[in-house]
């Protein structure tokens, strides 16, 4: 999509907006630049929510100037097939005055998230993360947290079992943990049914404790199989995901 029409879609986008949404959105933007991830390729910023400088200390004076990036936003069409400039753009928008609105209410749940995300690539690329990051994603039933298109299942342990069950969407599965790990363990369960568009990932930890802060633990990463026991035509019988 050239600039000048992704520019008329945003402007057109913008008029979608509630008032209310914009107050104190000084300017929404569409910059032809390209902006990378400064660490991890194939990623790219398609927005910002900049906050420009107020002499009013009050939630009322709090002002934002939103970009989207246009030419971020032709590297990734570029890379995906199929690639959906409209919901893309919409999305980002809406994430991008979201910050805005939660800047004004002081409430930085969307920043938490952002980081969640960042942690998350951390995880996927074999660097270290913080073990804790998932319970900023999005909630997604019991003990379940969805950070995009992961999902990730809690279970506080004391110490770590040759196998264990879990449930997922009706069905209930055995996995054995891989001899070894240690906890914190992050596991990407395989061969499930009705899997989430990324991964179903086991986070298996104990509670917290001081020697967790002196001390933290390299988390454990594996790949684990799953074995149906058992299915629940009504999957709020056993889902929490």
């Amino acid at each position: 999509m050239r600039l000048s029409d992704f520019e008329a879609m945003v402007r057109r986008f913008e008029d979608e907006v509630p008032a209310d949404f914009l107050e104190g959105v000084a300017e929404i933007a569409v910059s032809p630049r390209t902006v990378p991830h400064p660490e991890r390729s194939e990623i790219y910023t398609l927005g910002e929510c900049i906050p420009l400088p107020s002499t009013d200390s009050a939630d009322a004076g709090i002002q934002s100037r939103i970009v989207l990036y246009h030419g971020s936003f032709v590297a990734l069409a570029e890379l995906q097939a199929g690639f959906d400039w409209r919901a893309e753009a919409w999305e980002t928008l809406t994430h991008e005055l979201r910050h805005h609105l939660e800047w004004r209410a002081q409430a930085p749940a969307l920043e938490a998230f952002d980081r969640a995300v960042e942690q998350n690539f951390a995880r996927q690329d074999g660097e270290p993360f913080d073990p804790l990051f998932y319970l900023d994603g999005e909630p997604a039933g019991e003990g379940a947290y969805r950070v995009e298109d992961d999902v990730f299942l809690e279970r506080l342990v004391t110490a770590l079992p040759p196998r264990l069950r879990l449930q997922w969407r009706g069905r209930l599965y055995e996995v054995m943990v891989p001899p070894g790990a240690e906890l914190p363990s992050f596991l990407t369960v395989e061969d499930v049914a009705d899997a989430p568009e990324g991964e179903l990932v086991l986070v298996l930890r104990r509670k917290p404790g001081l020697r967790d802060l002196l001390r933290p633990a390299r988390p454990t990463q594996a790949t684990v199989h799953a074995s149906e026991v058992y299915f629940s035509p009504d999957p709020s019988d056993l889902s929490n995901a």
